[in-house]
């Protein structure tokens, strides 16, 4: 199978190095990349293919990935539909809906979208993946793989529900960091080391996500089965549910959903 990526940047990169290492050759990938110094680099660290621009070489192509900005999609998806026949396209632009993007590609629509997320860095993303009504069952299978070598997947049937992802999953990470900025901030106002604090936050995060992956109990009943009654947990719960922590970032993350549909109409106009 020839894959080709429009885009070397870090979502791009992290998924190449997935790829390779699930034993693709790097000869059958193709990296479509304007920055000399990024296809150098490509080439260095995975010994595939670049390009500057799209070009005849692309003709064969199975599947392309585009991996640009969601600014930059329609320049490149118009540079590239004359170039390839009919390929799977997988677009990890957030915001950038399926029906835009076959437009650009001049009327193409084996399209799939997908949302991965930072871990995808470091091979623990969760990618959200939705399919246009002409993706058939092996194109489905192609884009799951594709995605699964950087971490879990998921399918939706309503590209709707990819906004909902980008809001939880997508900008979730940003979450994450928020509250262990906090916990170290904690630790370091309750008198801890610098060093002592960050490694409390980080691991104390690690491996709650752990137990919660391993255990499949409900959040809910592994939080009551840390929180003794008239205990130190149950005091600093207390404070939280009294600054309504919960129902604003329920709202948060509603507001970030909210936010990636305005960007989608946006980006989608002419």
């Amino acid at each position: 199978m020839k894959i080709a990526f429009v885009g070397g940047g870090n979502m791009a990169r992290a998924i190449l190095g997935g790829l390779v290492a699930k034993g693709i050759r790097p000869e059958d990938i193709a990296v479509i990349e304007v920055d000399p110094v990024a296809r150098l680099k490509l080439v260095a660290d995975f010994g595939v293919a670049t390009l500057e621009a799209p070009g005849t070489a692309l003709a064969k192509t199975d599947v392309v990935v585009m991996a640009v900005k969601p600014q930059q999609m329609r320049e490149a998806a118009t540079a590239l539909a004359p170039w390839v026949g009919d390929p799977l396209v997988v677009s990890i632009a957030a915001g950038i809906r399926l029906e835009a993007l076959g437009r650009w590609l001049g009327g193409k629509r084996r399209l799939v979208r997908a949302m991965p997320n930072t871990p995808a860095l470091v091979h623990a993303g969760i990618t959200g993946l939705y399919a246009s009504p002409d993706v058939g069952a092996d194109d489905r299978q192609a884009a799951e793989d594709l995605l699964a070598a950087v971490g879990a997947t998921l399918w939706f049937e309503d590209e709707g529900d990819l906004d909902a992802v980008t809001a939880v999953s997508g900008s979730g990470p940003a979450y994450v960091f928020y509250a262990m900025e906090a916990l170290e901030q904690a630790a370091r106002e309750l008198g801890l080391a610098e060093g002592a604090s960050r490694s409390l936050a980080l691991w104390t995060f690690t491996g709650a996500t752990k137990l919660a992956i391993e255990r499949g109990e409900e959040p809910a009943r592994l939080r009551a089965q840390v929180t003794s009654k008239g205990g130190t947990t149950e005091r600093a719960l207390e404070v939280l549910e009294a600054g309504a922590v919960r129902q604003r970032f329920v709202e948060a993350v509603k507001a970030a959903c909210a936010r990636s549909r305005e960007l989608g109409e946006a980006l989608g106009k002419d």
